[in-house]
């Protein structure tokens, strides 16, 4: 009894003390869940301090907090360009700040619609008479464009700043293919419609050569603009016209050519930098490290300044990234998310809708699942309004044809009415190693499709026919939408894709605008009294564990970002992993199971995108899932 007595109570003391451990551990981790929040209590007087250590995004992407512990790597920082937009505007008119500051020294980009939404609020700022400053070490195309909106430009002197213009090459595999007797079984209507280029050629065709420069043409005119406008001083054409010239006369400097030209004011470290934004805005009491000011950051203002929720409601449903069939997202316009999204929200009474679309489109079948969803609202007889971001191409187009008005900026890329499927056909490669199929069949589509084997005439022309009949469903919607025949939607269709400003001349957009814009017709239209709504966006559900999963990875409340930041030589390799993030894009859509594609590949890949190409986890995570 004495020996089962001692054993009892080792038992008993070892149930105690992990039920102690596990109970320290919980008012541990919900300590750390209430800290890690944001609050409004860390509002300071001084300058509101936007550390773009990350990408511009319509919609973040939700962190999955296992899977970042268990590979240690911070995710991607993603800035909600609406988030930035009303937390820029406050700070113009709240008295407890004194200068907006910029840190893009990690920044790794964004749409150019959302870049100049975001610097016509900085030049709200500095219109009530409020510096706005900016601090980086190597300025791209993207930083630039923000920066040209600040009062002072400064940028490390062992960096510099470079303007490389939209536009590049893309990757071709048509040879590739060939070399490894795989066929590339390519259904498509549209001339212009290159999105299946890659499987098929191994250059670029001329139409889709005239498509491009026309588009990319358009882009970097309206970039331009924007720049000089905020910035006359800057010498674009010596810049983007003989850069290695530009960059001999400084020997070399990046630093100093960049001030030479115009494009930065002023050379300092980032310590240096600190030192004079804590001259307008004040010291910080709580560090007395060298460089440091008062100011507070955007996660706890934007908390600060939520917004008043009274009156009527007007809906805003987002479809960010490419469009998929089934949960996906958000940041991923999952087809079956964003219905029930929109069908959930019929019972809220909502007096108006607003569809912001920033996709460059995906599953035909998801986009359909979309555009009925809408349908259901626009029956309510209430307005509906589209919101165009940076792209609203081929499914981004098909989900915009139920509004009653569809708004685009100039930079917007729109249009890509064409319809493609790509299906990898192995017979020829099984054939190079022995294998060879036989049977018997009692039709033609018996055992068919049939990977290995290859597909029969009838099978090659039912898949063809689906997709043309896809394409009649496409045209006839938009020709209902825009009041045009399918006759003349088929000439500015086939697959073309036009910018925001050639968009509305040809009737595929009514009017310019930002979302914005879009809310105010929608609120306009319902006859709603100016202050008697406010807008709800549909499925906008914080993650509370957010900061507390990149405190437990990064050792800091920051986002952080491996891979982020650097000289010149940097910017370059991360360019270099862009470019193989981007073929195994490519090969991810030949050989995903997908449907029928109303996909613009002319479009620039989302931010988001780019910027997980460049992650040490990004492409290299999705090729091994592809060789799996």
């Amino acid at each position: 009894m004495s020996f089962a007595g001692k054993v009892w109570r080792l038992l008993v003391g070892i149930k105690d003390g992990l039920s102690l451990v596990f109970l320290l551990l919980f008012f541990m981790a919900l300590y750390a869940i209430l800290t890690a929040r944001p609050s409004p209590a860390q509002v300071r007087e001084g300058a509101l301090l936007l550390e773009l250590d990350g990408v511009v995004v319509e919609e973040s992407s939700p962190i999955d907090p296992i899977g970042v512990l268990l590979s240690g790597e911070p995710p991607i920082g993603e800035f909600q360009a609406r988030d930035l937009v009303r937390a820029i505007d406050e700070a113009a008119t709240d008295e407890r700040v004194k200068a907006v500051v910029l840190d893009l020294t990690s920044f790794l980009g964004g749409g150019q619609v959302h870049l100049q939404e975001i610097g016509a609020a900085l030049d709200r700022v500095r219109a009530a008479e409020k510096p706005v400053l900016s601090y980086a070490v190597v300025y791209g195309d993207d930083a630039m464009m923000l920066a040209s909106h600040a009062s002072e430009v400064w940028v490390d002197p062992m960096g510099g700043a470079l303007v490389a213009g939209p536009g590049g090459s893309n990757l071709y595999f048509g040879e590739l293919l060939e070399n490894l007797n795989v066929r590339a079984r390519v259904y498509k209507v549209g001339e212009y419609k290159s999105a299946v280029e890659p499987y098929s050629r191994n250059d670029m065709s001329p139409e889709a050569r005239e498509n491009y420069q026309a588009l990319y043409g358009a882009l970097w005119e309206e970039w331009q603009a924007n720049v000089k406008k905020a910035r006359p001083q800057i010498q674009l054409d010596r810049i983007t016209a003989q850069p290695a010239e530009w960059i001999a006369e400084s020997d070399g400097d990046l630093a100093t050519a960049a001030v030479a030209a115009g494009l930065v004011d002023e050379l300092g470290s980032k310590t240096e930098f600190g030192e004079r934004v804590a001259e307008i805005a004040g010291a910080d009491t709580w560090d007395d490290t060298p460089g440091t000011f008062a100011h507070s950051e955007l996660e706890p203002w934007l908390a600060e300044i939520e917004p008043d929720e009274t009156g009527s409601k007007i809906g805003v449903v987002t479809i960010a990234g490419q469009i998929v069939d089934g949960d996906a997202g958000p940041g991923t316009a999952g087809g079956d998310r964003i219905r029930d999204l929109l069908l959930d929200a019929l019972d809220e009474d909502l007096a108006a809708l607003v569809v912001r679309v920033d996709s460059p489109g995906g599953s035909v079948t998801a986009s359909e699942e979309i555009r009925r969803a809408i349908l259901r609202h626009k029956a309510n007889d209430i307005p509906v309004a589209v919101s165009m971001a940076n792209v609203a191409a081929s499914g981004g187009y098909w989900v915009s044809t139920p509004a009653d008005r569809i708004f685009a900026e100039p930079e917007s890329i729109t249009g890509s009415i064409g319809i493609f499927a790509v299906i990898p056909t192995f017979e020829d490669a099984a054939a190079q190693w022995g294998i060879h199929a036989d049977g018997v069949r009692t039709t033609p589509l018996s055992g068919q499709p049939d990977l290995i084997g290859g597909f029969t005439p009838e099978v090659d022309a039912i898949l063809q026919s689906s997709i043309e009949d896809g394409y009649r469903d496409f045209l006839v919607r938009v020709a209902e939408s825009r009041n045009l025949t399918p006759e003349r939607v088929d000439e500015i269709g086939q697959g073309r894709v036009w910018d925001g400003g050639t968009a509305r001349q040809l009737g595929l957009v009514d009017q310019y605008g930002g979302l914005q814009d879009a809310i105010a017709w929608a609120a306009a239209q319902a006859e709603l009294e100016e202050d008697d709504w406010h807008v709800e966006y549909l499925g906008d559900d914080a993650q509370p564990y957010e900061s507390l999963v990149r405190q437990m990875v990064t050792g800091e409340a920051g986002r952080g970002l491996d891979g982020g930041g650097g000289d010149l030589f940097a910017v370059v390799a991360r360019g270099e992993q862009a470019r193989i993030g981007q073929a195994v894009r490519t090969f991810e859509r030949l050989l995903g199971a997908r449907g029928m594609q109303a996909y613009c590949l002319e479009c620039p890949p989302p931010a988001a995108a780019r910027a997980e190409d460049t992650g040490r986890g990004g492409w290299l995570a999705r090729l091994a899932a592809l060789l799996d």
